[in-house]
């Protein structure tokens, strides 16, 4: 869910009723005290993709009107009946739900639209052998306050008033909330006693939304770090293993707090296109690739990267082509994302069944071993994962606008000599390969494999990750805790039992090759030239052309350039280098919202580079990612564009 005209006409529908209808809390089982939480992504379907739709018929009686216990009690007879089988077991009622509030603030259900509550739902989706979701927003809704009156359930003394700031402020993805001030324990006795309705309904899920720094929110109104440390106290509190997800497009600069906190986080903006189908292309689902990226490493059991909801079962209403929805199911696979769809469970095609019931796809998923990309400077990319048995998941993508081959390079993924290669998607093998695999793809097709070398691999996917004239930096894929030799040309520069290397005592203005060996086993080498000395070239002292403009900012030089992007430009100060070869460049930009995409055009040949969003609306304070880009002996010439999309703010380069 976001802040949409959808939204205000949902919280304008919402009906109160009486605050007898509040289940109290029931005890959790001793089954259910012990159950362990997301140890693997979770799979099932939630209620919000339909919601969200201008599909004819869907929402009858106005946005996400299609919300009802009749509805939901639809989808979960054939998720138990088609789905189950094959791992899918959640069933996830999002936004609009809520009706009003009891007398101690706490959250009481649409009895119009839930006519027997949640508690006897959650009692029916059980019958089924399947899972109970539900959904709030973050902060003290405005509903709730009630003049700071309300008093807080199990906390005498303490009410409404206690647990907001005196000044009102609001918080959350819409502001459509009071910021909750945790400096006072009312607070978190309030938050208590909202996850203990939750249990007393069954409740197995809880997305918390509207989360910040994330949703495109940040500063200090917009930071409920403190709201998710109590949530997550407040559902251990209940004895009942709550999964608790937070949403949306949360803020990396903050992973260690949703880490030690929840159970997962969505990277990114809702997947739904809010028009006449489910999703597009374009809005959003091709955002994924890029913004999941600074995630990867962060994911693993008990916390997952959530990528969204999967609206690939049904062609006409999804917006997609066949060859979308199979590329969108398998980056969510091998992202390890939880896989919940939000398609009508009822019109199902058999594509679309086909794509969801793949056990060889789930099984990728399931095992919770995320993939990454080899690199992104086209729109043709491998992904690849070396999984626990010593096989590869490698996936081919098209993301262009035209049919185009891609191929997978087996030096580059460390892989020697033959393997053997399984079609994923097909259910069959094709047979031994060497080498590579190249595949013509349709407009945004994809293949899935999974390759299994015959002989030992070696270190994969070889990075620069910093240079200095004395020094390069090197990164890898591969295991920690082996020992990996470095080496420059023919000489043996460092060891170490990291997947990191810094090589020092190199000699400035100079060509290096480097490799990484694994007992024997030799990475695809790499080469990067050391600079003469280390230079910064400032944006704002370049060339700025079309709409692009300079400002001030916390960053080197004290300004930028922004609204790059469509005629925007900008074209930096002339670089000069000592000889020619691949340089180590560390550009520092902003881009305050999701990931964007700039075209690099360096002496007239151009790449694509997508760099990584915060997600916090701090357009101050910038972030710096490290590009190799070939330069000749001499003056060279690097431009900053995109005529199709917008660009990051650029600050400066160094070389």
């Amino acid at each position: 869910m976001r802040a949409l005209g959808v939204v205000a006409g949902l919280l304008a529908s919402l009906i109160a009723v009486p605050a007898a209808q509040a289940q109290a809390p029931q005890a959790p089982t001793a089954q259910q005290n012990t159950a362990a939480k997301a140890e693997k992504p979770y799979m099932g379907w939630s209620s919000w993709t339909l919601q969200a739709t201008n599909y004819p018929g869907v929402n009858p009686d106005g946005p996400a009107s299609w919300l009802n216990e009749k509805n939901v009690l639809a989808q979960a007879d054939v998720l138990a009946a088609k789905f189950k089988k094959h791992g899918y077991d959640h069933v996830n009622v999002d936004a609009g739900w809520l009706g009003s509030f009891d007398e101690y603030g706490r959250p009481v259900v649409d009895a119009k639209k839930f006519p027997r509550g949640f508690k006897w739902l959650g009692e029916y989706v059980h019958g089924k052998g399947l899972k109970f979701g539900s959904y709030l927003a973050v902060g003290l809704d405005l509903k709730a306050y009630n003049d700071g009156k309300t008093p807080i359930y199990n906390a005498p003394g303490c009410t409404t008033k206690d647990i907001v700031y005196p000044d009102l402020r609001k918080t959350n993805g819409w502001d459509m909330a009071y910021k909750m001030d945790f400096a006072n324990p009312c607070s978190q006795k309030y938050i208590d006693s909202i996850a203990q309705v939750l249990a007393g309904w069954g409740v197995d899920f809880l997305k918390l939304d509207g989360v910040g720094p994330g949703s495109f929110r940040g500063g200090e109104r917009y930071d409920n770090t403190t709201d998710v440390k109590a949530w997550n106290s407040a559902l251990k509190s209940t004895g009942r293993p709550i999964e608790f997800l937070i949403s949306w497009a949360l803020s990396h600069r903050h992973a260690d707090v949703w880490k030690a906190n929840t159970n997962g986080w969505r990277v990114d903006t809702d997947v739904e296109c809010y028009c006449d189908t489910l999703v597009t292309w374009n809005q959003s689902v091709k955002q994924r690739w890029n913004d999941v990226v600074q995630w990867i490493d962060d994911a693993g059991p008990g916390q997952w990267n959530n990528l969204d909801s999967l609206a690939v079962g049904n062609g006409q209403m999804d917006g997609l082509t066949e060859a979308e929805r199979q590329s969108y199911m398998t980056l969510w696979s091998i992202s390890s994302s939880p896989l919940y769809i939000g398609d009508d469970l009822t019109k199902i095609d058999d594509f679309g069944y086909q794509l969801l019931t793949n056990n060889e796809v789930i099984a990728i998923n399931q095992a919770g071993v995320p993939a990454r990309p080899v690199d992104q400077f086209s729109d043709q990319q491998v992904w690849y994962a070396r999984n626990r048995d010593g096989s590869y998941t490698v996936a081919l993508f098209n993301l262009g606008s035209r049919p185009a081959p891609v191929t997978a390079d087996f030096a580059r993924l460390g892989i020697q000599g033959n393997a053997k290669v399984r079609d994923v998607w097909a259910k069959k093998d094709i047979g031994q390969k060497s080498g590579s695999i190249t595949e013509e793809l349709p407009v945004h097709g994809s293949k899935l494999f999974t390759i299994t070398p015959r002989s030992s691999v070696a270190p994969a996917v070889v990075q620069g990750t910093a240079a200095t004239p004395t020094s390069v930096s090197l990164k890898w894929y591969g295991k920690t805790g082996v020992r990996y030799d470095v080496y420059a040309g023919n000489r043996k520069v460092a060891t170490t039992t990291d997947t990191t290397a810094t090589v020092t005592g190199l000699t400035p203005a100079t060509s290096y090759e480097f490799t990484v060996v694994q007992n024997g086993a030799r990475s695809k080498p790499v080469n990067f030239v050391t600079p003469q000395e280390s230079v910064t070239y400032e944006a704002e002292r370049g060339s700025v052309g079309g709409g692009a403009t300079v400002y001030g900012c916390a960053c080197s030089g004290g300004s930028k350039v922004g609204y790059l992007g469509g005629s925007g430009i900008v074209t930096m100060p002339t670089v000069t280098v000592p000889r020619e070869g691949t340089y180590l460049v560390e550009l520092a930009y902003i881009s305050a919202d999701a990931s964007r995409t700039g075209v690099v055009t360096v002496n007239g040949t151009a790449f694509k580079l997508p760099v990584a969003g915060s997600n916090d609306d701090d357009w101050n304070t910038p972030q710096k990612v490290t590009v190799p880009i070939y330069l000749l002996k001499g003056a060279n010439t690097i431009r900053f564009g995109n005529p199709d999309d917008s660009v990051f703010d650029v600050d400066s380069i160094r070389v």
